[in-house]
């Protein structure tokens, strides 16, 4: 059969129709926001309502219900995830933090926000995450962190990756936008590193428009993801904060139509990532017998 490229018959002539997994669950939960006339929630000052409305904290004890962690904190971005991320680890100006050639730009930009230095290691041949021995080679006495991204859909190499962290005194934060739902070695991609930081936009697995949740196990590095989430700067004195590194707060709220969006694709994320499953088997098998096309393979812990 000769392929449509080189001249063949297309076996398909309309382009496939548009992908929507948004559905009737969604369209309640934003009338529930719309009807209650509460679009967003938060103060920029130390006060109760300075963790947001009922639909972020509720996306937040059900995010972090799902993936098994302490603390899921909701941001307006992925983006904005990581640039708390970076923050929260007290990141200082000159500081090394290792970061991946091979994903979105965020992950490489976001030490810039905090006048941190990117430091670029090599990725795997056969997964395309950051290699282990690579990123063993980037370490200075002014590193202080890795950035990992997991990409497509497969988590970095947490055993070796959090062994070399561990063993250099070094924070790993993972950026898990393509992974949400994938397992290493039982654990969910997302909750590998010290934080993990997830995407709700529109190209993810789970989108609201634009949002992202940023999970830890850490009490300290919640809080701080906390306050740069939300005008850090005015906070502190009436929260009574001592340790103010990087306390110069950002606008990265997630408003409450958004968070009520997110809450129901939580609730479909396994269906949502099967059907990925399906169609990638789909594909995989049928591109395999192309010469010129070679395939990411599946680490055994994943």
């Amino acid at each position: 059969m000769k392929l449509a490229i080189h001249g063949g018959v297309p076996v398909r002539k309309k382009p496939f129709p548009h992908y929507n997994p948004i559905g009737k669950d969604e369209k309640q939960a934003v009338n529930r926001v719309l009807d209650s006339g509460l679009l967003s929630q938060y103060l920029g000052c130390w006060h109760e309502n300075f963790y947001g409305g009922i639909e972020v904290k509720t996306l937040e004890e059900e995010w972090a219900d799902y993936f098994g962690v302490k603390y899921a904190i909701a941001v307006n971005s992925c983006t904005s995830g990581l640039y708390c991320a970076v923050g929260a680890i007290c990141t200082e100006p000159e500081v090394e933090i290792i970061v991946s050639p091979y994903t979105m730009s965020a992950s490489a930009t976001a030490p810039l926000i905090f006048n941190a230095i990117p430091v670029f290691a090599d990725i795997e041949e056969d997964y395309f995450c950051l290699d282990v021995n690579a990123i063993e080679k980037r370490i200075t006495s002014k590193t202080k962190a890795i950035i990992v991204p997991d990409i497509f859909g497969l988590p970095y190499d947490a055993h070796g990756i959090n062994a070399l962290a561990n063993k250099h005194k070094l924070y790993v934060i993972e950026d898990a936008a393509q992974a949400p739902g994938a397992l290493y070695d039982g654990a969910y991609a997302g909750t590998l590193g010290d934080i993990g930081v997830f995407s709700l936009n529109y190209h993810k697995h789970i989108h609201c428009g634009e949002g992202g949740v940023v999970v830890t196990n850490d009490d300290g590095l919640a809080e701080r993801v906390q306050l740069i989430r939300n005008h850090a700067e005015a906070v502190v004195e009436g929260k009574g904060l001592a340790d103010i590194r990087n306390m110069i707060g950002f606008n990265f709220r997630l408003p409450e139509i958004e968070s009520a969006i997110a809450r129901c694709q939580l609730r479909k994320l396994s269906d949502l990532v099967g059907q990925r499953q399906d169609n990638c088997e789909y594909l995989s098998e049928r591109l395999a017998c192309i010469p010129p096309i070679i395939q990411p393979k599946i680490r055994e812990e994943c």
